[in-house]
């Protein structure tokens, strides 16, 4: 094999090889991303949870919905910056 080509293929190589490297890395970075958005969501329903119970303005049932609603919109949000 002559030693362009060779050069050639390990130069190709590596190149397909940082392009996949690169991919995970923004991978890794967004699914980072998506879960602290979800723990910060956590946080953030308990504290609608702690709220609507203390001002007493709600049954307990429709507190948890209210604690419910505000996780799936962190989730719906872990999405949108996943996929």
């Amino acid at each position: 094999m002559p030693r362009s080509l060779f050069t050639a293929l390990v130069a190709a190589a590596f190149l397909v090889a940082s392009v996949g490297t690169a991919w995970a890395t923004e991978q890794g970075n967004q699914r980072r991303q998506a879960r602290d958005v979800r723990q910060e969501t956590r946080q953030d329903a308990r504290q609608t949870k702690q709220n609507c119970r203390a001002a007493d303005q709600q049954y307990n049932a429709q507190c948890r919905q209210d604690k419910r609603q505000t996780k799936q919109q962190g989730r719906e949000t872990a999405r949108d910056i996943k996929y």
